[in-house]
């Protein structure tokens, strides 16, 4: 059989909320002259693989932030516990896109280069149901904080799990030849899977490390871990938006290089 040429709909959604208990309203700070949001949406709107971004939001005063700079935005019930239950919410409205996106929307650096490298598998394989990123630890640090998740795969790339402690765990002290790898909490689904996620039963290994993405693990759905460069820099503090300040000239030139080889076309405005 030949497979289809055709490029599936793909729906980038950018979850955003004004509550924050570290920092509140961080979706409206200001980065350069622009809000927070803005550059995300911008970021991903250089994506070569999505065809439409909604940004999703229970907050008049993001939707109206969206709205001001040209984006379509989707009014979400308040009561969400997650991220992805948004997404979801989001997703059911858009029946004619094959995979859903759920970008970050407090990651202004967001590499446009790591979003398609989330994508290609699921592009190229009909069975897999999710996607994700890894990227090797290079601060010796990293590998023992717990607020750093870390992910061991399988040879096919397939995660085994996610884990706040050290995985794999070198017994004896260094292993030779092992490679510490943290989670970049981008993710790619199909429609479908991504509907019915929600009510998956949450099982004790995502009680334990308050971890969503051993859901799908716990409920024999593999995750295909792609590896990427790009270091996840979000904002939770006042301090870390300093920080990316300061990152931002750097990264807006290898953003530029990357979109420059991008055949992409004109993104589509969903209908719904």
């Amino acid at each position: 059989m030949v497979a289809s040429c055709v490029h599936p709909k793909i729906l980038a959604v950018i979850p955003a909320r004004f509550a924050s208990t570290r920092f509140p309203g961080k979706a409206l700070a200001r980065l350069d002259s622009r809000t927070m949001l803005e550059h995300v949406h911008e970021r991903v709107s250089m994506a070569r693989y999505p065809t439409a971004i909604v940004v999703a939001t229970d907050d008049s005063r993001i939707e109206m932030e969206a709205r001001r700079f040209g984006a379509r935005v989707r009014m979400t019930r308040d009561d969400h516990v997650s991220g992805t239950d948004r997404v979801a919410e989001v997703a059911s409205a858009y029946p004619d896109y094959d995979l859903v996106v759920n970008i970050q929307g407090d990651e202004p650096l967001i590499d446009p280069e790591a979003i398609d490298t989330a994508l290609m598998p699921l592009l190229e394989e009909q069975a897999i149901m999710m996607g994700t990123l890894k990227k090797r630890i290079e601060d010796p640090r990293e590998i023992t904080d717990p607020n750093v998740v870390k992910v061991v795969t399988d040879r096919f790339e397939n995660a085994i799990y996610f884990s706040r402690s050290t995985i794999p765990f070198p017994r004896g002290g260094v292993a030779d030849g092992v490679v510490h790898y943290k989670h970049v909490g981008l993710y790619v689904y199909r429609r479908d899977f991504l509907l019915r996620y929600s009510g998956m039963p949450v099982g004790p290994l995502e009680q334990a490390e308050r971890l969503e993405q051993l859901r799908a693990l716990e409920n024999g759905f593999k995750i295909r871990v792609v590896e990427t460069d790009y270091e996840s820099l979000g904002v939770d503090t006042p301090e870390d938006l300093e920080r990316v300040q300061g990152l931002f000239a750097a990264s807006r030139a290898a953003v530029r290089t990357y979109t420059d080889k991008s055949l992409a076309g004109p993104l589509e405005t969903p209908r719904g």
